[in-house]
């Protein structure tokens, strides 16, 4: 019943428009076809108001040009019989109903005042400068006619001043509202936003001037997003559009404004829309990830606490997990995304570690400081229990990250004060936590004749081998601290009545004797 309806109307406009074309005697030298309209034209009576005929007759630069497509119209072939009549001089009405589609129309065939004076934008504008008691009875429908075509101004300054109406009980609910401009961007740029929750088919290569209308049309839709907090935008249209912003290089403020409303939902948005502002449309190549950086900024900037800043910070380390094994991914673009999150935002630092683990395995070639530079984001005293049990083992990780680990995991041991593993953990966390302590010991044993050997190194002039080494005698005479049990043991040895006649050997058979002789002292080495 739709389909026969508008086949009815696009015949009924073909027929008006012959009428009054045929009656200027003249043989009509150019076809325009709107959708599945036809209309028998004249190129000098076009070309003298529309910027846009006029320039596709001279891009085309064929003097027997009979045909032309203009299926992206605004407002279809209804709009174009009343602008073909504008250019003809045939009289018609401009209302409430049409001058929002009339005015869309206009401007994408700019025929604007640069192209002839009193052209149609102006009379469009003109009707819209009058008082709202003079162009718009009581409970008037035009908003709900200018709904479908206001994304596609460019100058929205009048236009949007048209949409207030005095009486807002005719406007449509905010949800309804939202899914609107969602419906109606997605059909309008159908290779740069996405149809459905499918996704988008990706760009094709455009020509200059199509990639310019593409541009403005972005940008005149982001100008008039509204601005209520009642009527939010679902968070992955909003990261399809910088996406689209981004490949269309649309103005810095167009872009910062994307930002900002991403950046206000970020904790109801998910990795995979994270993702699609990150790569290009094949998915292939990280092209902006200084988006990202601004989008965790603004809402790190906004002091949110609580569940809603957890939800954010798992949202954004799973990205980050998610990019760390593309090659191209520098260690200053990583960490200023790890890092952009404020301390309070996690528990634990669980899921940083894990994304600081994958980078590290991904990017093996990293040198001592650009590993350190990774590990700053996060903190190894905020790792879980497991999280630096795994720490503490882990080579990739600098040694400095690790000593943090062990000294905490050793104060914990000290101060009997360890959280509470888990229950499976819990029945082998007393070996653990044994042989833990044994390598803490090794190592600040270790680390304790390292320091020794640099302090003679510094005290000895290097002439051999032998004058590096820590000095034997030093070693040797090396005096013990008299403590308390040790010189009782002293006084009590001198009260043993046995103990002068131990030294009477002649009952010892020479045969049998025992060799009495002082072992010689050796000197440690560190070898």
């Amino acid at each position: 019943m739709a389909a026969s309806t508008a086949v009815h109307r696009a015949c009924a406009t073909m027929e008006r428009t012959n009428q009054w074309a045929v009656a200027m005697e003249i043989p009509s030298d150019i076809v325009i076809h709107v959708g599945d309209a036809t209309f028998p034209l004249h190129k000098f009576t076009l070309v003298s108001k529309s910027g846009y005929i006029r320039r596709k007759v001279v891009e085309l630069d064929r003097s027997d040009l009979r045909k032309l497509e203009l299926n992206g119209i605004p407002g279809g072939a209804d709009a174009f019989e009343k602008a073909a009549r504008f250019c003809y001089g045939v009289n018609f009405e401009i209302s409430v109903q049409n001058v929002a589609a009339l005015l869309c129309a206009a401007e994408w065939l700019e025929m604007t005042e640069k192209t002839s004076d009193g052209n149609l934008v102006a009379r469009a504008e003109e009707f819209l400068s009058r008082p709202p008691s003079a162009r718009f009875p009581a409970r008037s429908p035009f908003s709900s006619h200018a709904r479908g075509f206001f994304p596609s101004r460019r100058n929205t300054g009048s236009f949007s001043a048209a949409l207030k109406p005095s009486d807002p009980s005719p406007l449509p609910a905010p949800k309804t509202l939202s899914t609107a401009i969602v419906v109606f961007a997605s059909k309008s740029l159908p290779d740069l936003l996405p149809l459905s929750s499918g996704g988008s088919r990706g760009p094709s290569s455009y020509p200059s001037t199509d990639r310019a209308r593409q541009r403005g049309f972005l940008e005149s839709l982001v100008a008039i997003l509204s601005t209520n907090r009642d009527t939010p935008l679902p968070v992955g249209f909003l990261c399809c559009l910088l996406r689209a912003a981004i490949f269309l290089e649309s103005s810095t403020a167009s872009c910062r404004e994307v930002e900002r409303r991403i950046s206000f939902a970020l904790d109801e948005a998910a990795v995979g829309d994270l993702m699609t502002i990150a790569f290009d449309y094949s998915g292939q190549r990280l092209t902006d990830l200084d988006s990202i950086r601004r989008i965790v900024t603004g809402f790190s900037e906004r002091e949110v606490v609580g569940a809603v800043a957890q939800r954010a910070a798992r949202t954004v380390d799973s990205f980050i997990a998610e990019i760390a094994t593309e090659e191209e991914l520098a260690v200053s673009k990583f960490a200023g995304i790890a890092g952009a999150l404020s301390k309070a935002a996690r528990r634990f630092d669980d899921d940083l570690y894990r994304a600081v683990d994958i980078y590290l395995k991904a990017h093996p070639g990293l040198d001592e400081i650009e590993r350190e530079k990774a590990c700053s984001v996060m903190d190894p005293l905020r790792l879980s229990y497991e999280a630096r049990l795994h720490a503490s083992q882990n080579k990739r990780l600098p040694l400095q990250v690790v000593l943090h680990a062990l000294y905490y995991d050793q104060l914990k041991l000290r101060s009997g004060g360890a959280e509470e593993a888990p229950l499976a953990v819990r029945s082998g966390r007393g070996r653990a936590e044994e042989a833990l302590a044994k390598e803490n010991e090794a190592l600040r044993s270790e680390l304790a004749r390292m320091k020794l050997y640099l302090v003679d190194m510094q005290k000895v002039p290097g002439n051999g081998v032998k004058a590096l080494m820590p000095p034997v005698s030093e070693i040797a005479t090396g005096s013990k601290k008299t403590t308390f049990f040790s010189s009782v043991s002293r006084k009590l040895g001198k009260l043993n009545p046995f103990r002068q006649g131990s030294k009477d050997t002649s009952s010892i058979e020479e045969s049998g004797g025992v060799d009495l002789t002082k072992p010689r002292r050796r000197r440690f080495s560190l070898s």
